[in-house]
């Protein structure tokens, strides 16, 4: 969901701007995960899609159409080629929804191939997650527009915790009980809060925390 605002933010559209060019990626499909972002993406964009202010150029949707298998850039970046050179001959992309940095950066690999980002061509807004390296470096050049930050140190803190409680026989703390179906089961989890990071705030997010030291971007 997080992905899709950023997007929202990106193009102006709570302020009535548009229509705009988008495609639509997604994760792997034998990833439960990529359907859960996928599918919080499209709660957010499909609204802007019914009222025609998006315009899925290739009208490709659906994550039997947009999935990436394995995640893979290489793969991400060949589908983008053969959208632009399928759909975009006269027009251009204004965004792309990427749910994972390294599917973000082969898709502006191959924006960059055909021109976007330089002369009169701006570089589309183009999502991500995970704060990557690359993907920072990436936003720093004025590139990839945003991605989504989740401090692995958390995760391995309550993680952790979770795991004692369990081997200890307490209750173990959760604060979701809704949402992870597995087809048998709701699973009890405990979801942590993640941070959307662009060009305004990726220092004070990831270098300030102390997650990544300043040298790595320098």
């Amino acid at each position: 969901m997080l992905q899709a605002q950023s997007i929202e933010q990106g193009l102006g559209l709570k302020e009535g701007k548009g229509p705009f060019n988008i495609e639509l990626f997604g994760g792997s499909p034998d990833d439960n995960n990529a359907y859960f972002f996928y599918n919080g993406s499209m709660s957010v964009l499909q609204p802007y899609i019914d009222s025609g202010k998006l315009v899925i150029g290739s009208g490709q949707k659906g994550m039997d159409k947009v999935s990436t298998l394995r995640w893979d850039g290489a793969t991400a970046q060949a589908r983008m080629d053969n959208l632009l050179s399928a759909f975009y001959g006269r027009k251009r992309v204004d965004a792309a929804l990427s749910p994972y940095d390294g599917l973000s950066i082969g898709i502006l690999s191959s924006l960059k191939g055909v021109g976007y980002g330089s002369g009169n061509m701006p570089m589309p807004i183009v999502s991500g997650q995970d704060a990557e390296v690359p993907s920072i470096k990436s936003m720093q050049r004025g590139e990839q527009y945003s991605t989504i930050f989740k401090d692995t140190r958390d995760l391995a803190r309550v993680t952790a915790d979770m795991v004692d409680a369990a081997l200890s026989g307490k209750e173990v703390t959760v604060n979701d009980t809704k949402t992870y179906n597995n087809g048998v089961k709701v699973v009890p989890s405990y979801l942590l809060k993640p941070v959307v990071v662009d060009k305004s705030n990726w220092e004070k997010v990831l270098i300030d925390s102390g997650y990544y030291k300043r040298s790595q971007f320098n």
